[in-house]
């Protein structure tokens, strides 16, 4: 067997015990989380601080929303915000600019932060069709042969 086996047995052994831990990748997990006051705000603050891998954690009382950022994994950041006592979501909504159909009945929501819609898969309201694509662009500025009118 020889040195050069000796070697490769122990880099082989070296090599798997790498292979069973796994990193965690940087991410950035964002909640809505039902919050009455100052001291709510703190209370989830200090528990989503609290978890391992956290580098920074940003709580926006008017928006009802909890940013958490580090090498965490959403499930577990989600656990530990339910266990204030709170009622906690994964953040629902996206800008209403990236949305079609921004006020159609699944997309509008009264309780959304301003300038906010409800996240939708839905490719008939997330997507404009080929004619309503046609005339947005008719009259965009960014097209040179637009409507002089305008």
């Amino acid at each position: 067997m020889g040195i050069a086996g000796t070697l490769e047995y122990f880099s082989d052994l070296l090599a798997s015990r790498k292979k069973g831990k796994k990193k965690k990748q940087f991410n950035t997990v964002s909640l809505k989380v039902r919050m009455d006051c100052e001291g709510c705000q703190l209370k989830v603050k200090n528990a989503l601080s609290s978890l391992k891998g956290v580098k920074s954690v940003d709580v926006d009382l008017k928006q009802q929303k909890a940013t958490v950022t580090g090498f965490v994994e959403a499930k577990k950041v989600l656990k530990k915000a339910q266990s204030t006592g709170k009622k906690v979501e994964p953040w629902p909504y996206v800008p209403y600019n990236l949305v079609a159909h921004p006020y159609v009945a699944q997309v509008y929501d009264k309780k959304a932060p301003p300038g906010f819609v409800r996240k939708t898969e839905d490719p008939a309201i997330a997507k404009l069709n080929p004619v309503e694509e046609q005339y947005t662009l008719m009259f965009s500025d960014e097209n040179p042969n637009a409507c002089s009118v305008m």
